[in-house]
């Protein structure tokens, strides 16, 4: 099953629109391979709210936020994970409020390599105020935020439920417009397909991504997802069993009309692909894991 991704929305760079009763977004101006249209930042509540992956910390964004927040007190600042397109403005809207930044903290090991990193670098300056981990409530003036522990894109990754409208800001966990990163060491496969059955049981009638529109068919876009990778490996197995075991040869034949911006990327994914299925006994390798490391199918 292909995923259903959505690419095309109504949107316009600055502007608040009100997306539900209780959620208003304002997309900030910096697309890219890795943010599509740009970050979306999520306001919660009327009068007092919570802020969501504020995104950029730059001059036209800070305006527009602040012109979105006129005559309202932000009480609590979010953010899924600290990477340069969600976290950097945390800490001076949070300064600005007079409030705390809520996440789960820094990630043990940095992706390896630097290639990857581009629009999805990490903010190495960020560290919440609260450390937060999976179950964690808050709740505020209308509003109701659980927090949930979505590993795989990076270990540190959250996911945020809001109980009343029972709809998940999936950060970079689940995007409408494309698949995830998923990037050795920090970043797991295993965990990643594990976190993906996590949210799909929890049954959301719409995710808000930090990158393009809402996802409002859910079982059947996660479970999509979730087939995506599963096929994935399969189709690493075929290119092994082809005489294929170098990752830089998989790719190309992989993802041959995926933009080859993408490229080091996808090597990133391919890499935890295989980890996992080293992992599971389907393949083996003579060394330790690695973007130069060769692989074969295990015996």
């Amino acid at each position: 099953m292909a995923i259903p991704f959505v690419r095309s929305f109504e949107f316009e760079y600055g502007r608040c629109d009100q997306l539900s009763p209780l959620v208003q977004r304002v997309i900030a101006d910096n697309p890219g391979p890795f943010t599509f249209t740009g970050t979306g930042v999520y306001i919660i509540g009327q009068d007092n709210v919570c802020v969501i992956d504020p995104g950029p910390n730059t001059d036209a964004h800070r305006a527009a936020l602040d012109r979105a927040l006129a005559g309202r007190k932000v009480t609590h600042v979010l953010v899924t994970h600290h990477h340069i397109d969600h976290s950097p403005l945390a800490a001076p809207l949070a300064a600005k409020h007079g409030c705390q930044v809520y996440g789960y903290g820094l990630q043990p090991e940095p992706p390896q390599d630097g290639e990857v990193r581009l629009e999805a670098g990490d903010d190495l300056s960020f560290m919440p105020d609260v450390e937060i981990r999976d179950g964690h409530v808050i709740r505020g003036d209308g509003w109701t935020i659980e927090a949930i522990h979505t590993p795989g894109h990076t270990s540190n990754h959250l996911c945020y439920a809001l109980v009343e409208e029972n709809t998940l800001f999936s950060g970079d966990h689940i995007m409408g417009w494309s698949t995830s990163v998923v990037s050795p060491p920090d970043g797991d496969m295993g965990d990643y397909l594990t976190s993906l059955r996590t949210v799909l049981a929890r049954d959301f009638d719409i995710i808000r991504p930090t990158h393009g529109t809402e996802i409002t068919e859910v079982q059947g876009f996660i479970q999509a997802y979730i087939d995506h990778r599963l096929k994935r490996e399969d189709q690493i197995m075929e290119a092994l069993e082809s005489g294929l075991s170098d990752i830089g040869e998989i790719v190309a034949k992989l993802y041959a009309d995926v933009d080859k911006r993408l490229h080091p990327a996808a090597a990133h994914s391919v890499l935890s692909h295989i980890i996992h299925m080293r992992k599971t006994g389907r393949v083996t390798a003579d060394g330790a894991d690695g973007l130069r490391q060769t692989y074969r199918i295990a015996a």
